[in-house]
């Protein structure tokens, strides 16, 4: 049993080294445009938009993140409103699993459930409906980018508070200097690019 939990770690070391070695991430992050001082002066915002205009550099994205968890028994790919909306869909079709949309108040048409988070300048939440996603599922929160963490904890929380298993987080972009891995008390996350 110990040696078979050893193996699978050395086979992640080896599939995350094989990533960081991966031709496709410099391509993927050089087709993410940084636009100073938007939406605010001192903020330097990370447009994916730019990615998306690139088809090739738009499927390799996918394909890492496909590669990654296809053998996972995820059963449920969360995606935060709203640009985890562009990045989940195809990563479910891919690996065989239901897409769950986590949306801002009032989006969604059905009885929902629903986890206020802390921003830097008040309060938001996210919503998912009631039934989608059932205890025991496995699952995984994509979004295009981590800040400070306080998104993805909130879908974190909102999934296990159904009785979901979340197994990893997965976000385009790392923004380190805002430490929001730190706030994923101890959730692993995948990324692709960081951003500095």
């Amino acid at each position: 049993m110990m040696t078979e939990a050893k193996e699978e770690v050395n086979n992640e070391k080896k599939q995350e080294q094989q990533v960081v070695d991966d031709p496709r991430l410099q391509a993927i992050s050089s087709a993410i445009r940084v636009v100073p001082n938007f939406p605010k002066p001192g903020i330097m915002f990370q447009d994916i938009t730019t990615l998306l205009l690139q088809p090739k550099a738009f499927k390799d994205t996918i394909d890492l993140f496909v590669e990654r968890y296809k053998e996972k028994n995820i059963s449920v790919v969360a995606g935060i409103e709203a640009r985890g909306f562009i990045f989940g869909p195809p990563i479910a079709l891919e690996i065989g699993a239901k897409f769950v949309p986590l949306r801002k108040p009032r989006k969604l048409p059905g009885e929902v459930i629903s986890e206020e988070y802390v921003l830097e300048y008040g309060t938001d939440c996210l919503e998912m409906h009631v039934g989608a996603v059932e205890p025991g599922e496995t699952a995984l929160v994509v979004d295009d980018l981590i800040a400070t963490g306080g998104t993805l904890c909130a879908a974190i929380k909102l999934l296990e508070r159904v009785g979901a298993q979340v197994l990893e987080c997965a976000c385009v972009i790392e923004l380190p200097e805002l430490k929001g891995r730190e706030r994923l008390n101890g959730k692993s996350l995948y990324i692709l690019v960081e951003s500095h």
